[in-house]
């Protein structure tokens, strides 16, 4: 698919990225800075004052800033978003970035290896759960703040698919999720890690459709595949032996796209390396082919039409980034379909209740405005 963006779309947007002292998070932070945004780096390590200063250094952007962020403790959060709205120039936050993630292996080895004699040991200890601690709790406190703060970002509009409705304001109201190719696949052996990636994949289904009615906020995710960094080790590369890896750029490009159009709503893109993905299966799980050019490829944009697959077609997808869930409502049990209902009644309702509460307004002004005079003569 298409992933190409104008950088000047990011330019003096506020950016603020959980776990952005290191991985996919720094990464994020150099490239958005290069564009001009305004990029505010919270992690639990205070490496992110150097990872924040070397960026200013590189990029010449002195809008580039550093908070100490525990995002398992809801105090810290609370802060990190005060701090954010202190430090922005216009006192708003544009997008926020939940990135912060762990993946603890001995945790993930404990946990189907109990080391504990649980029958016999008087007070057993509970077993660590940080991986879902961070991947979990401090995404679900990142997104409840982000739901509260975004809305009040001055000179911001609802969301909306119309890329001529986003020309009138740079402004934005944007959450990106953090997904893995865990969070669609099972990864053996790493259960904590798996169970918390589908756990934020589920959000994402869940608020891609309310966030826009209840926040008039965007949500999109990324789910990258394992992807060649310095911080893949060595026993994933051999288990990964003759399997290609994703590039860093694509999960970078990626993101940057959701970021920079304002028109990518409830989007999921996953990244991975270049292969032809089979789609006929409308989306609920990426059936991957093999590595070979096709002649016909599926360029989705935003702000326009989803492809039209049929049941019976077969439609391909090839490069870097595809997407994923393309048809996520479409298949749903009696409860999702009714609630679809109520929302899309409540989307084409808003139009209507403004000029009913205009008309009424008008009608009782002058009752009011007796009544008022009223009590002002008592």
């Amino acid at each position: 698919m298409d992933i190409s963006y104008d950088p000047a779309l990011i330019e003096g947007k506020v950016i603020l990225i959980t776990g952005g002292a290191s991985g996919f998070g720094a990464v994020f932070a150099a490239r958005w800075a290069s564009s001009g945004a305004i990029v505010i780096i919270g992690d639990i390590s205070l490496s992110g004052e150097e990872v924040a200063a070397r960026i200013r250094q590189e990029t010449g952007n002195e809008n580039v800033h550093f908070i100490h962020l525990d995002v398992t403790s809801w105090t810290s959060q609370v802060n990190f978003f005060r701090e954010a709205v202190r430090l922005s120039p216009h006192g708003g936050i544009d997008t926020v970035v939940a990135n912060a993630g762990i993946n603890d292996a001995e945790e993930s080895r404990l946990f189907e290896n109990p080391n504990v004699d649980y029958l016999n040991d008087p007070s057993p200890p509970a077993p660590s759960f940080k991986t879902l601690d961070i991947n979990i709790t401090g995404v679900m406190y990142t997104v409840h703040l982000a739901l509260f703060f975004l809305p009040k970002n001055p000179g911001s509009n609802r969301c909306s698919s119309n890329p001529k409705s986003n020309s009138e304001s740079k402004r934005d109201r944007h959450i990106l999720l953090l997904g893995s190719v865990a969070s669609l696949h099972p990864l053996m052996t790493q259960a904590p890690y798996t169970v918390s990636k589908h756990g934020v994949l589920g959000l994402f289904r869940c608020l891609r459709i309310s966030a826009p009615v209840s926040a008039g906020a965007r949500v999109n995710i990324i789910c990258p595949y394992y992807t060649d960094t310095p911080f893949m080790q060595v026993p994933p590369r051999v288990l990964l032996a003759g399997v290609p890896l994703g590039k860093i750029d694509d999960v970078v490009n990626a993101a940057s796209y959701l970021v920079a159009d304002m028109s990518c709503m409830g989007r999921s893109l996953v990244t991975g390396p270049k292969l032809s993905l089979d789609t006929s299966g409308r989306g609920m799980r990426p059936e991957y082919k093999s590595n070979r050019n096709t002649q016909d490829e599926d360029s989705i944009t935003c702000g326009g039409d989803l492809p039209n697959i049929d049941g019976d077609s077969s439609r391909e997808q090839e490069g870097p980034v595809w997407e994923c869930y393309l048809h996520d409502m479409e298949p749903a049990d009696i409860f999702t379909q009714r609630m679809l209902t109520v929302v899309n009644a409540t989307v084409k309702a808003r139009g209507w209740a403004g000029w009913a509460y205009d008309m009424i307004d008008a009608f009782t002004w002058p009752a009011r405005q007796w009544w008022n005079s009223s009590r002002a003569r008592t």
